[in-house]
């Protein structure tokens, strides 16, 4: 037996389960550190992307829509999956600001990388921070949730006081408010556009793909 945190839990085999158009569903046989090989179900995610826009004004760009497996509408950061093949992850999120809340943005930055649910998924979310920011036309949207969306500016205090009331429960949203306001008051800094990114995901692209 390998001493703690030196085992690799290798995959004995893996078995697709459902292939659908923003995710899908695998069972791996991993082997255990004992010895045993376990099953786990991982829902595999394209990625996603997340944008934090703040205004001079310290006032952030927040969605209140509908999301129908919690059943009621949330307050939450703009936000789109990666679904366009080699597309820049700041490029998704350049395009996303604008469809979603009408705007645009001079100046992007690397605030969080967070993964929402690493126990079954690969699930991983770029969250830009957005300043600079310019007002845009959005595309009329007459279909789906997106129909229902209500766009308001927060400050970013009272953002960040809503997360801890409860009032926000969006996992990637809280992190993002959360780290902005540190951000804010000088007590960290976000990083350069092209930073690594470790966890972004890569099995469901290859799929969805064909490669």
């Amino acid at each position: 037996m390998t001493r703690p945190g030196e085992h690799d839990f290798p995959v004995r085999s893996a078995t697709d389960i459902y292939s659908g158009r923003v995710m899908a569903l695998r069972s791996d046989r991993v082997v255990m550190p004992g010895g045993r090989v376990a099953t786990r179900e991982i829902l595999e995610h394209p990625g996603a992307v997340a944008v934090l826009a703040v205004d001079d004004d310290r006032r952030v760009r927040m969605l209140h829509q509908y999301r129908h497996a919690v059943r009621r509408r949330l307050w939450e950061l703009p936000a789109g999956l990666l679904d366009v093949a080699g597309e820049d992850p700041v490029v998704t999120a350049g395009r996303e600001l604008t469809e979603e809340a009408g705007l645009s943005a001079a100046d992007w930055a690397v605030l969080l990388d967070v993964v929402p649910s690493p126990g079954f998924s690969d699930e991983s979310v770029r969250i830009f921070l957005a300043r600079g920011l310019t007002e845009q036309p959005r595309p009329v949207l007459r279909d789906d949730e997106e129909a229902d969306l209500e766009l308001r500016w927060i400050p970013i205090d009272e953002a960040v006081a809503m997360v801890f009331a409860g009032e926000i429960v969006n996992a990637v949203t809280c992190a993002g408010l959360l780290a902005a306001g540190a951000v804010l008051a000088g007590d960290a800094e976000p990083r350069p556009v092209g930073t690594e990114w470790v966890d972004r995901p890569e099995r469901f692209a290859r799929r969805r793909d064909g490669d």
